[in-house]
């Protein structure tokens, strides 16, 4: 039985295929049309694993454009499935922070992956991965070189959590002679606290996974630790954790 989960995000789409024991992951930008996109990834998938179209049983598709996904069976919601994916890839996990580019949501679940209750940020760039972009390019840096400048012995704090204002902010203190490095690590403050105050309110689970494409900041990462006072885990695939619940969700309507 073959099934695939779509994870359509603001920034980039992921999928996975189930064949079994065998999993195959496929990631590439989202760019201007999720539907071109979507069919994409799908045949790439599918090339890479030698198969057909027509032996794939089910197709789910979640995240911010999965309604514009017209080859897949189902649309799920991006909680279910991260819930789902998360419990999948860490075994006995409580809990998921999942930091995207649009959004970030805090998620309590079942041990099975079942979303027990949740809180979402989805009308303020502060906490999402759109946050720490802008303020990037401030920087002169790209987003991916954020964890590299991260000095947290150093950091400075930036109090504005509107995007607008904290470009404001930082290009200030850039000019007021503060580097780059304490800078940053006060960015990387400023999102992992708005986050972890959401966690908070949930009741901070025993067993923590980060997911999102914010998770491959392990500054990021560590900043969460530091304000929840738990660890934080992230697995190797935890980009794919939406991806992941899709397609196991895909799996059970196939069964």
């Amino acid at each position: 039985m073959i099934t695939i989960g779509i994870d359509i995000g603001s920034t980039a789409t992921k999928a996975v295929l189930l064949n079994g024991t065998k999993e195959l992951y496929e990631i590439m930008p989202t760019g201007w049309s999720p539907k071109e996109t979507g069919k994409t990834i799908v045949s790439r998938l599918l090339e890479k694993g030698h198969l057909r179209r027509a032996q794939v049983s089910k197709i789910v598709a979640t995240g911010y454009g999965r309604d514009l996904i017209s080859i897949a069976h189902k649309t799920v919601t991006e909680i279910t499935c991260h819930g789902r994916g998360a419990a999948f890839l860490v075994e006995d996990a409580d809990m998921v922070i999942d930091i995207g580019g649009q959004d970030s949501k805090v998620i309590k679940i079942h041990r099975s992956g079942r979303v027990i209750d949740f809180i979402m940020n989805d009308k303020c760039a502060a906490g999402t991965g759109r946050f720490l972009e802008v303020t990037a390019i401030s920087l002169g840096l790209d987003v991916s070189e954020l964890e590299q400048y991260h000095d947290r012995k150093n950091m400075v704090s930036i109090n504005s959590m509107c995007t607008v204002f904290a470009e404001t902010e930082v290009i200030s203190l850039l000019a007021g002679g503060i580097g780059k490095e304490k800078i940053v690590a006060g960015l990387h403050s400023s999102v992992a606290g708005r986050v972890a105050n959401m966690a908070k309110k949930l009741g901070v689970g025993s067993k923590i996974v980060f997911t999102g494409g914010v998770s491959l900041n392990g500054a990021v990462r560590e900043m969460l630790k530091l304000h929840l006072e738990a660890d934080v885990l992230t697995p190797a695939l935890s980009q794919y954790a939406g991806a992941m619940g899709a397609a196991l969700i895909a799996r059970d309507m196939a069964n």
